[in-house]
């Protein structure tokens, strides 16, 4: 079933909120502490309700921001323009190699499976982990097979949709000419793009749409959720760690091109300077159902940052009084997707997108 709480536009809200925030968002020196509210003075006051969660929520998005770069406007909001470049049938699913105008000079190419079941399918956005190949890992054309989760998902009845990271795969684009400050920031706009096209397809139900990745892609697939409210169900595995507990607070593997070069430039790669965390980002996505996967031996993002995010992020779900919402799973494995991880995962996606 949509949640109610769900409003088709509801990515137009992030620009209302933040008109009201301003540009000088107040700053939370501890992202643990999610149910406090502070105003300009650095004043605080508790949060009792999901309305005045929602300004802490525009906080976090304004912080954001600052580190990654503005979240592109209408003017960057192109005709799709998908066409198709290669189609394959099967069995159960066609898939075709696609691409699609994200904006002004700039098309993202895709791997889309459609199943040949007749109807509405619900959907899900696949993001890619960091490998060369980009969209054709997901997309079971290369790479490690436990990372083949867009194919996997339409072997399911799912509508997927692999894209490409910038720089990554087939999609080649300088974000930096274009004015962004961070590839991550471009990541999301692409992303946003790439819901609007699930959500032009007739295969698809738009009301059912969720987002899974792998290292890059699950962080990816955080911070395209916490900006684009579309995104019902999210799974995020080996895709983040509380900032301190990233490399001992080093977050100089955050601050290549790839991902938000501020955090260099302007917030000197301090864990105690850089004005959001995952605490709130995970916070951010609810009453959406979100589900962590952390090998424990992952050496990329150290699981003990995982579980102290989760920790902070279940009061939120509590003031919404959606608890069974947030989910997380710590096998006992590396920096991998794992059999067991992954029917963990699919399962979640059938749960809150009804398939």
């Amino acid at each position: 079933m949509t949640p109610a709480w769900l409003p088709l536009g509801a990515i137009a809200l992030v620009g209302t909120l933040l008109a009201v925030v301003g540009a000088d968002p107040p700053e939370y020196p501890d992202h643990r502490r999610l149910l406090v509210l502070r105003d300009a003075a650095g004043r605080e006051r508790p949060i009792a309700s999901p309305r005045e969660w929602r300004r802490r929520r525009a906080h976090l998005l304004a912080h954001m921001q600052r580190v990654m770069g503005p979240l592109p406007g209408s003017e960057r909001r192109v005709p799709l323009d998908p066409r198709v470049h290669e189609e394959v049938v099967t069995d159960r699913f066609v898939r075709r190699k696609i691409d699609f105008a994200s904006e002004p000079g700039d098309r993202v190419p895709a791997y889309l499976f459609l199943p040949r079941a007749r109807g509405r399918h619900p959907a899900v956005l696949c993001l890619h982990p960091t490998n060369r190949l980009g969209k054709a890992e997901p997309a079971g054309l290369g790479g490690r097979s436990d990372l083949h989760y867009a194919l996997h998902l339409a072997e399911r009845g799912y509508v997927t949709l692999a894209p490409d990271y910038v720089n990554f795969g087939e999609h080649r684009f300088d974000p930096y000419a274009a004015g962004y400050a961070s590839g991550s920031m471009k990541a999301i706009w692409d992303n946003l793009r790439a819901v609007d096209l699930l959500q032009s397809l007739p295969e698809v139900d738009p009301r059912r749409i969720g987002v899974i990745g792998h290292s890059l892609g699950g962080h990816n697939a955080l911070f395209t959720a916490a900006f684009d409210e579309r995104l019902i169900a999210i799974v995020s595995n080996c895709g983040f760690t509380a900032f301190p507990a990233y490399y001992g607070g080093n977050l100089a593997g955050w601050s290549g091109p790839t991902y938000m070069p501020r955090l260099r430039s302007e917030f000197g790669l301090d864990p105690r300077r850089v004005p959001f965390d995952f605490h709130e980002i995970v916070a951010a996505l609810a009453p959406r159902a979100f589900l962590a996967i952390a090998p424990v031996r992952d050496d990329n993002f150290a699981v003990e940052g995982v579980r102290e995010v989760i920790d902070a992020a279940r009061a939120v779900y509590r003031l919404f009084g959606a608890s069974e919402r947030l989910a997380a799973l710590y096998p006992d494995a590396a920096h991998a997707f794992p059999s067991e991880a992954r029917e963990v995962a699919y399962a979640w996606l059938d749960r809150w997108l009804g398939r």
